[in-house]
């Protein structure tokens, strides 16, 4: 995997289930809340630092995503897109990447025509069989836990930028 891992250039995830821990909370208003993981968000910053472009791509339209996804200032982000592969290649072509460059963490059926075409398709430890059965890795920490920074440090340690010069400064 540390191979792999090496040549990845960009970051891409679903939200619901990856990002988040796959809740949809609404009020009676039907203002939606969501949970993010901080250390999730500080391994994207950590990514970026290092020059490493960052995707979301999801089927679901949300406020609350466009929030979090300026706020952590994340590169594209493509949501009420079903099914994926067009955005996904959308993607590449406005990156200017190629399938091995590109790390994909998904959780449920809607991202395996994604992760079947990526460099490295990474299942959350709680997604779905079929997900996790086409999956290069499987992390150890679920959806909304700590896997999209569990993946962060792979990637990181791969291409020799985990240590302390990156979160001291």
């Amino acid at each position: 995997m540390k191979d792999a891992f090496k040549k990845i250039k960009v970051l891409a995830m679903d939200v619901d289930g990856v990002l988040t821990d796959g809740r949809i909370i609404m009020d009676s208003n039907g203002v939606e809340i969501k949970n993010f993981n901080v250390q999730d968000g500080f391994g994207i910053v950590f990514l970026k630092k290092c020059g490493i472009k960052t995707s979301i791509i999801s089927a679901r339209e949300s406020d609350v995503v466009a929030h979090r996804a300026r706020d952590l200032k994340i590169d594209k982000v493509y949501v009420g897109v079903y099914p994926k592969l067009g955005a996904y290649e959308k993607m590449l072509e406005e990156f200017k990447v190629q399938d091995e460059e590109v790390c994909f963490i998904g959780d449920d059926l809607a991202d395996l025509s994604v992760m079947n075409r990526c460099g490295v398709a990474v299942a959350v430890a709680n997604a779905v069989f079929e997900v996790k059965q086409i999956a290069d890795y499987v992390t150890v920490r679920a959806d909304g836990q700590g896997a999209v920074r569990e993946i962060v440090e792979l990637i990181l340690q791969a291409q020799g930028h985990w240590g302390p010069q990156l979160y001291e400064h």
